[in-house]
């Protein structure tokens, strides 16, 4: 197995459940994501994108970090040029590191697209920012997360969801349907062990393992 984390350009707080998450990773910065490098203490192996959020600071400080540079006009994020350099590279799961918030609401969607998408290609991918993370479902399958009680969850639809099943939470549910846009999986938090299950749709768990962190 080998761990890729993808600095992303999104928000990031170094805590302990972002420690967790990319021990013994493998680092890829994209573009801007590369200030993360030094909020992390890491030294990523490479750096890849267009480069038009990089300062001269920054660029100077990371002089020694073999660089892919691609033009402005192209037609893939940054980010997901920095995945597809780590699946070049041999990474077998992924974490995408700074994926939350951040100047641009597009190429945060596209975060979350981007991790389902790997994930239903056989990569496990994780997104996180420190104070939260997100983990794509897996159809068909009983997923335990280990968050301590209390832990503030939600469950983001990327259309219906079918026979959505969620156990060990303050608001549980049996198999129900979930219509798109409904904001039924919203804001709930855990009560013992979490586990949730999905017969049919595409959505994340997004937590909050960091929040009261730090």
């Amino acid at each position: 197995m080998s761990r890729f984390a993808i600095l992303l350009g999104g928000a990031l707080r170094r805590t302990p459940a972002l420690e967790a998450r990319i021990a013994g990773a493998r680092f890829i910065a994209a573009d801007s994501g590369m200030r993360h490098a030094e909020t992390l203490g890491v030294t990523p192996e490479l750096w890849a994108g267009d480069f038009d959020s990089v300062s001269d600071r920054l660029s100077a400080a990371h002089a020694d970090v073999p660089r892919e540079i691609h033009p402005p006009d192209k037609d893939r994020t940054d980010g997901e040029i920095a995945v597809e350099a780590a699946l070049r590279l041999g990474a077998t799961s992924l974490v995408l590191v700074g994926a939350f918030g951040g100047r641009r609401v597009d190429h945060f969607y596209q975060h979350l697209a981007q991790a389902l998408r790997l994930a239903e290609a056989g990569v496990p991918t994780v997104l996180t920012s420190g104070d939260q993370e997100g983990l794509p479902l897996t159809v068909g399958e009983r997923q335990e997360f280990d968050y301590p009680d209390g832990t503030l969850f939600s469950i983001l639809a990327f259309g219906a969801l079918s026979g959505l099943t969620v156990e060990g939470a303050k608001w549980p549910l049996d198999a129900v349907e979930v219509p798109f846009g409904s904001s039924l999986t919203i804001s709930n938090e855990v009560r013992g062990r979490l586990a949730v299950t999905l017969r049919e749709g595409r959505a994340l768990l997004v937590a909050h393992p960091g929040a009261e962190e730090g």
